[in-house]
């Protein structure tokens, strides 16, 4: 599963940060805080953004593992994090980077995680994490990698689960029939099997609890405005485009619901934590 571009990445990262559940953010942070040395996976990782969102909450010395299966986004993400670091040196693969007081050790690993899960994760990690991910993948999928994660007893993290709420602003008539068409859409085959979709959150809290884990949630959804105009004329057209490949709406009605100029929505998500046993 590849195809998300580092523009479409660099233009919703400001509003995937301040979407991110506060209180989870500490949660996890209290958990780790003990560890001098904080090794984490970070699956699907695109251009990096996670690492820029999460280092603040872990320890002052952190590894971390960047995985994806696009090479490219891989290639972006180095070199973003060379721009948005205090300071970066390479040695060899691996990027030393140092951010506020911390010290960030990069690796980088191209992997497909339906064939490749296992070397996604490595031996050993204390923390696995992603975002936007899981709503991609089908419940079979989840149910796998919670147990491949409970496997290495290490904590899991993820932000930014698409959890089925969606509001645009101004309302329009047809809202309700082309959110069902895109709701079909998601649960299509992107890479993982018919995928969980807006089921998503569910499947995860359900698959880490059946192994033991404690499992934690929040609320971490996209509220729009004037401000993020750029950001809500991409999503216009892609919400659009997801629906005429259903076949659910004809064209006439798609065409009516785009011909209505949008200034803001709300897109739910779910941020997961689910912590191992002691």
């Amino acid at each position: 599963m590849s195809g998300f571009s580092p523009d479409w990445l660099a233009l919703r990262e400001p509003a995937d940060h301040r979407a991110r559940d506060g209180f989870l953010t500490m949660a996890l942070a209290d958990r780790l805080q003990s560890k001098p040395i904080v090794r984490v996976v970070d699956l699907g990782c695109g251009t990096g953004s996670n690492i820029r969102a999460t280092y603040a909450a872990l320890g002052r010395e952190q590894h971390w593992a960047l995985v994806d299966y696009d090479a490219r986004l891989l290639t972006a993400a180095r070199v973003t994090l060379q721009t948005w670091a205090d300071a970066a040196t390479s040695e060899g693969d691996t990027l030393v980077l140092q951010k506020s007081s911390k010290t960030l050790i990069v690796t980088f690993r191209q992997a497909n995680l339906v064939t490749d899960l296992d070397a996604a994760l490595g031996h050993t990690c204390d923390l696995v994490t992603a975002s936007a991910l899981f709503d991609l993948c089908s419940q079979e999928f989840i149910a796998g990698f919670a147990r491949a994660v409970a496997d290495r007893r290490a904590v899991f993290y993820t932000v930014l689960t698409y959890n089925g709420i969606q509001e645009w602003t101004p309302r329009h008539d047809l809202d309700g029939s082309m959110a069902d068409a895109f709701h079909a859409h998601q649960t299509t085959d992107k890479g993982f099997g018919l995928s969980a979709g807006p089921k998503a959150p569910w499947a995860l809290a359900e698959a880490f609890r059946s192994c033991g884990y404690t499992v934690k949630e929040g609320d971490s959804p996209w509220l729009l405005s004037r401000s993020d105009q750029a950001l809500v004329d991409e999503l216009v057209p892609g919400f659009a485009g997801a629906v005429r490949e259903t076949g659910k709406l004809n064209s006439a009605q798609i065409e009516g619901w785009l011909a209505q100029s949008r200034h803001g929505c709300e897109v739910g998500h779910t941020d997961t934590l689910a912590l191992p046993p002691a």
